[in-house]
């Protein structure tokens, strides 16, 4: 199930990187109307003076100037894009270099400056639920790739069943899937540590068609 959207961001805690504070006065009023405390960190260097570490998904919100020239060295997964807290890009020059520079930050929203107060709702409302949406998408597609890739192991351990008590492959699959819910783990972890468990004693003498199936 999807997470549910978020439609009240009072106690929020927005962070507005820019160089010109006064382009976006509207949106700090903005936000202290919608129960946003914000600030605009300084910058050093041409980089925010923020502690990247620090910032809480469930709370944090960035505000990035796109005119400004990578103000921030967010650790994003490549292959997700997906910031430690919701991105919206503030957005001066439309230049495509500019843009692809917020995509690549994950912004997920955009607002126009100077900031006009009537869009900021709404660009909080599609920022940060897209955000949370991502997250829940990324996780689902985790789950899918460790349950791929545990298969193996549900493969071996029933066939590793079957051996050890004459039962065929339906019945083996039953008794790990009750076992697994009796230790209050999913299928492909029981099945992993049954295997890994069982591995020792595969090395005993008399185990010789138990080292053939561990070899599959």
């Amino acid at each position: 199930m999807a997470p549910r959207l978020l439609q009240n961001f009072n106690g929020g805690r927005a962070h507005i990187v820019t160089a010109n504070p006064t382009a976006v006065e509207t949106l700090l009023a903005t936000l202290g109307k919608l129960g946003v405390s914000a600030s605009v960190p300084e910058l050093v260097d041409g980089r925010a003076d923020i502690d990247l570490a620090a910032l809480q998904a469930e709370r944090d919100i960035l505000f990035v100037d796109g005119d400004l020239d990578n103000p921030l060295a967010l650790d994003i997964d490549a292959g997700a894009r997906q910031p430690a807290v919701p991105v919206i890009g503030l957005v001066g020059v439309e230049a495509p270099s500019r843009l692809k520079q917020l995509v690549h930050l994950g912004a997920t929203a955009f607002l126009r400056k100077p900031v006009q107060g009537g869009a900021v709702y709404t660009a909080l409302f599609l920022g940060i639920n897209q955000f949370l949406l991502r997250g829940d998408l990324r996780a689902r597609l985790d789950d899918m790739d460790r349950r791929r890739r545990g298969r193996r192991a549900v493969v071996k351990a029933i066939i590793a069943r079957m051996t050890d008590a004459g039962v065929d492959d339906d019945e083996a699959y039953e008794w790990l899937r009750r076992e697994s819910m009796r230790s209050r783990q999913n299928l492909e972890d029981y099945c992993d540590a049954f295997m890994k468990k069982r591995a020792p004693a595969l090395e005993q003498p008399g185990h010789e068609s138990l080292r053939g199936v561990a070899r599959k």
